[in-house]
Parts: C-alpha cells; structure tokens; sequence
C-alpha cells in the first residue's frame, strides 16, 4: 500500500503504540514522551492485518502524519488473537518488529505474582506508568471490561491486585441472564433509592461500583500504607471519581504512557 496520497508532515519521530482489550483497542502515538495523537477501535476478532492498515491510513492522513515518521512499535495486548494480527501489519507495512509487553521484559519492577506470566500487559503498563507518574506505594484502578485494581508497594515492586467485572459487563450480565431486566442507560441515578426497575439496577450497579472500590481502597491502604495513591484510568474513570474521594488522579491514558516508557527502556537492549 501506498500511505502518502497527499502532502503529510514529515520529520516527526515517533512511537506508535496499541493497547488491545476485550472491548476496545486504544492507538497513540508518541513524540518524545508527548502523547500527540489517539484514536479508539471496535476490538474485532475478524478484523485482519490489511483492514488495519487501511484504518490507521485513514487516521494518520487526516492528522497530517507521514507514516514514515515512526520509529517503533509497542503492543499491549489482553486478546491473543489481535496480538498476532497486530504483529503482522507492523512486519507487513511498517517494517518493524513490534514489542509485545510481558513480564519476560524489563520493566524497571519486580512482579511478584505467582504466576508472573499471567499478569496483564495492561495491569503491568498500569503499574509502571502508576510508578513513573505518581510515586510508590501506588494503587491503579482500572475501569474496563472488567474493573483491575493494581498494587505497586513502598520499594517500587507489584504486589498483584484485584479483578472484578467491570461495569458495562455487569449490566450487560444482568440484562442477558434475568429475562426481565432490561439493558439500563449508562448514568447514576438522581437518587440511591431506584423507584424503577431502571433506576434501580443503575443504583446497584453504579454505586455498587462506587461503594466497591471506597472498600477496596480502604483494606489496601492497610497492607501498603495509609499514603499510597490512588490512580484511576480508563473510560468510566472521570464519570466514577465525581462520585468519590478515594481517587486522587485521574489518568485516563496511563496504559499508553506505561507502554512509551516500556519501549524506551528496552530499545538499546533488543535493538529496536
């Protein structure tokens, strides 16, 4: 494929990054340490390496960005399936081999998981870029498919977490599993006390959420100290923290800052 069709900025090197997950894929793009652009996509078990191609085109002529210009290319992946997709449109049209995120690469912390290969490539560019931006001992709270809540102690090492479902999951569940419940609109109620079927799981769901993470926060601070910080991202994230003063930042592209400072760390060291 030809990419430049039209006169593009050229000269600007920079990082493309994907973050895949259940739902949706996150693309940014870095300049230096700068997020300067991203773009969100249907997660697509059928969607193939050409298609991709096609979309990203799209996007990079209409914010005037020569392809040529990326240097690298980082992926964190939750979906296996689009891992590999992903993998072959950076070979394929980029030229690059990609960095897929794992606990087998340096991180700059220790996993201390039991399992350290079962941890999310998410829940890992959460932590590092929870460490980086906010100091230790961190907690992430990750508002997604399902909602993760990170833990990263005092001397910089990820301790492991918490995994529940995530809101649109759960009224999803409620509709698909309870004939008559129906799907609710994504809001708070005006009041706790639902006087509808509507209002009434919008209550339980949204501030069950809201009433789930407060008492999360709370046992955690026991275990790594009542000065831990609290970080949340993901898309629901600016929507809870109106609702509670458990959440001190919200950063809702911590993952794709995880991963820029994931690259850099490891390019010298696997030629990138």
């Amino acid at each position: 494929m030809r990419w430049l069709q039209v006169k593009l900025l050229v000269g600007i090197k920079m990082l493309l990054a994907f973050d895949i997950g259940n739902t949706h894929t996150v693309v940014g793009l870095f300049k230096k340490e700068k997020l300067v652009n991203h773009w969100r996509l249907a997660s697509e078990r059928a969607r193939t390496e050409d298609e991709l191609a096609v979309l990203l085109h799209h996007f990079f002529e209409h914010a005037k960005i020569d392809m040529s210009s990326i240097y690298g290319v980082c992926i964190s992946s939750v979906v296996p399936d689009l891992t590999e997709v992903y993998q072959y449109f950076a070979r394929r049209y980029l030229n690059y081999e990609p960095l897929i995120v794992d606990a087998t690469i340096d991180l700059g912390m220790k996993v201390l998981y039991k399992n350290p290969a079962a941890v999310g490539a998410d829940r890992l560019c959460n932590a590092v870029a929870g460490i980086s931006k906010y100091g230790k001992p961190c907690i992430v709270v990750d508002f997604g498919t399902a909602t993760t809540i990170d833990c990263i102690d005092a001397d910089g090492n990820y301790e492991g977490g918490i995994i529940s479902p995530g809101i649109v999951t759960s009224i999803e569940a409620l509709h698909l599993k309870a004939a008559k419940l129906p799907r609710v609109n994504f809001e708070f109620p005006e009041k706790m006390i639902g006087q509808t079927t509507e209002e009434s799981i919008q209550s339980g769901i949204f501030w069950g959420s809201v009433f789930l993470i407060e008492g999360f926060v709370k046992k955690l601070k026991d275990e790594l100290g009542k000065k831990t910080v609290v970080v949340a991202t993901g898309g629901l994230a600016k929507k809870i923290v109106e609702y509670t003063e458990v959440i001190d930042y919200v950063d809702q592209y911590l993952n794709l800052e995880g991963m820029y400072l994931i690259y850099q760390r490891n390019r010298k060291s696997r030629q990138l």
